[in-house]
């Protein structure tokens, strides 16, 4: 993970965790405590678990003095951290009425308070302590924006599973179709290609260390598959036919109530979808989105393609990148409330794309010791790659290097498809 430099911390930071807050306040008081699987946490839980984050590794450590806030919220909001003692099982995270919505925000001024404190004092010093603290404090607010994406993600689940179907955020209506233009091919000649994240901004360390790799001829669409593509794939039986599926995967599409993706419904005839913006009929020209590494790869094999590999997609992204800069950070000046997606035209800030790439390190992989060496490397088994970001992810975390990772089956995120041959 390398640091990143910055103007006015205490403006950054400020501004981050109020980011948070604003993604819960269309909440109602019982949206924030349910948990209806084990991959949703409660809203309350993220909020508190970011604000854990920075009382464990900076204001226990580093502030003379510090009294923890409440002695008992370690078992409570500690995520993964072997190293940090015993916590309660993710599923459980649901399970608890206490501490309450209104103790958690008091749980988070707090920390707050105190977390602005140490950054001042901080920012006064030179020494090797202070810096290391300084790095624990970027780690912990890029930390806090994966978990904004997180909030969204979740409280769409939690709310898309309500048969009363809550609006979220009220918004200009999405289902207006504009065209998506036909795919076109971007032609990938054979040779090195640079991979891998180089400069001194902020990458987590799962994006290094930078390296070369060599590609065969490929080319890579240059756009997303759009839910009208995707409908063709359903209309036509492809989750009744097993050719089109991997083993794994043909078993878990017998077991799908409706076999289409994750927040489609079917209602006299015609598809509506759930979105954080209310129930709406299907926009066919928008990315398909909420599917599976299994629909995903079924799609492609299908179509008589496949899914690209995490390092073709780089490549390719590296090549079209200065055409496409200037478009998606226009589109994405309204997060976290801006949660409708654009024609599928860019490889970054609409879908996170699912590559054919397994979650592994990329050679010389610095992994650091301690808790903060939990954060990625841990998780490098039985996982596939995506890449480019969505909707949902904070601006300043789209980049090319960026590596998320989920296990095939998982499709509550934001996930989409582009294909390659």
């Amino acid at each position: 993970m390398q640091t990143a430099t910055s103007v006015d911390l205490l403006t950054r930071y400020r501004h981050i965790r109020l980011q948070s807050e604003q993604i819960c306040a269309p909440l109602a008081t019982e949206d924030y405590v349910v948990q209806p699987i084990t991959d949703v946490s409660p809203p309350k839980w993220h909020l508190g678990h970011t604000t854990w984050f920075f009382e464990n590794f900076l204001l226990i450590p580093h502030f003379p003095g510090y009294q923890v806030f409440n002695s008992a919220y370690p078992y409570f909001f500690n995520s993964y951290y072997e190293s940090q003692g015993p916590r309660i099982h993710r599923s459980n995270r649901g399970n608890m009425t206490r501490p309450s919505v209104e103790e958690v925000y008091q749980f988070r001024q707090y920390v707050d308070l105190h977390l602005l404190e140490l950054i001042e004092q901080l920012q006064k010093r030179t020494d090797q302590a202070a810096q290391e603290a300084l790095f624990t404090l970027e780690v912990g607010l890029q930390h806090e924006q994966q978990h904004q994406e997180l909030l969204l993600t979740d409280i769409k689940y939690i709310l898309g599973n309500n048969p009363l179907f809550p609006v979220y955020a009220a918004g200009e209506s999405t289902t207006e179709a504009i065209p998506a233009r036909p795919a076109e091919w971007i032609e990938m000649a054979a040779g090195l290609y640079a991979i891998g994240h180089q400069g001194e901004d902020f990458c987590w360390d799962n994006e290094l260390s930078a390296h070369q790799v060599y590609l065969q001829d490929y080319a890579i669409q240059d756009r997303l598959i759009t839910n009208g593509e995707y409908l063709e794939f359903i209309e036509a039986g492809g989750y009744e036919h097993y050719d089109h599926w991997l083993a794994e995967g043909w078993d878990w599409a017998k077991q799908l109530e409706c076999k289409a993706p994750l927040y489609w419904f079917q209602q006299d005839g015609q598809w509506f979808n759930y979105t954080l913006q209310g129930f709406r009929p299907l926009n066919i020209e928008e990315p398909v989105c909420h599917v599976s590494y299994f629909e995903a790869d079924a799609f492609a094999r299908w179509k008589g393609l496949r899914l690209p590999t995490e390092q073709e997609w780089e490549a390719a992204c590296r090549l079209t990148e200065p055409l496409i800069r200037g478009n998606f950070l226009e589109q994405k000046k309204g997060h976290p409330q801006s949660v409708g997606m654009a024609p599928a035209t860019q490889f970054l800030g609409d879908v996170w794309e699912w590559t054919a790439s397994a979650y592994l390190p990329y050679p010389h992989y610095p992994r650091f010791k301690g808790a903060l060496g939990e954060y990625n490397g841990k998780f490098m088994i039985n996982q596939m790659v995506l890449r480019g970001g969505s909707v949902a992810t904070p601006q300043s975390h789209l980049r090319i290097t960026y590596r998320n990772f989920f296990q095939t089956d998982k499709r509550w995120q934001f996930t989409g498809i582009r294909l390659a041959r």
